[in-house]
């Protein structure tokens, strides 16, 4: 992983910092191919529940580096998109944490993970039609998901800015802070999750996620062949006999 990235474990927790503080975080190739490997490492190792993604000095990330853009570099890596998250992000929960600007690509990043924490001086938006450009990474149909469609279309429209109140106001931020606080509610939302049995973790998230698509006569059936597995799981029978016998359950993720 290159220096533009930095990955850290605490605990079962792994935390993802945008290291270009001189740029606010913008994001080129080697930010992408950075963020994807931490992406990797959360998914493929077992004792790791959850993830945050953060920028380092006090902005989460300006969006596409837009001098390599304009040399000729692309930030986006095949099957896996810009920041190397916003086509496949992690099975796993993932925690944005803000501070600062988090603007078109950068934007993008944060409605790619699964829950926010923010600065209460924190500032979204999609800016990419003031550039000329649209916001390809996924924001155009997350947006309207995570705020009111009509709030939506009109800042993905005018490229405004809005503001952290705002996002909590409209649920796309979980935990609103003071400035500077958003890392340490990520690491405390994280550490709650992460308590958690991993199996039902993971698997809580992928019933939420995939079924917004589906319809009602085969929600149940798809639920079933998901969670089926974890009411047999030894995880299920600890959690079970840790209640009984009054103690904190050890989980094995199996």
């Amino acid at each position: 992983m290159s220096d533009e990235v930095i990955s850290q474990r605490e605990g079962k927790v792994l935390l993802v910092t945008i290291n270009r503080p001189q740029a606010k975080n913008a994001v080129n190739k080697a930010v992408s191919e950075g963020i994807a490997a931490a992406v990797d490492e959360l998914e493929n190792d077992d004792d790791l529940v959850i993830g945050i993604i953060t920028g380092a000095g006090g902005s989460f990330c300006a969006g596409m580096d837009l001098k390599a853009f304009a040399a000729g570099e692309r930030a986006n890596i095949p099957g896996r998109g810009f920041g190397g998250i916003t086509e496949k992000p992690p099975t796993k929960p993932i925690i944005a944490a803000v501070e600062g600007y988090a603007l078109a690509g950068g934007c993008e990043i944060v409605l790619s993970c699964d829950l926010v924490t923010a600065g209460d001086t924190a500032k979204f938006g999609l800016t990419e039609t003031t550039r000329g450009l649209v916001a390809g990474a996924g924001g155009l149909f997350r947006l309207p998901q995570r705020i009111p469609p009509n709030f939506a279309l009109e800042y993905a429209l005018t490229g405004a800015h809005f503001t952290a109140a705002q996002a909590h106001q409209w649920g796309l931020v979980n935990r609103l802070t003071p400035a500077g606080g958003a890392l340490e509610a990520a690491r405390e939302l994280a550490q709650t999750i992460a308590a958690n049995a991993p199996l039902a973790v993971r698997v809580t998230k992928q019933v939420i996620k995939q079924s917004a698509d589906w319809s009602t006569t085969e929600a149940f059936d798809k639920q079933r062949s998901l969670i089926d597995p974890i009411f047999t799981s030894a995880d299920a029978r600890e959690g079970a006999v840790a209640f009984a016998e009054k103690r904190k359950p050890v989980w094995t993720g199996k």
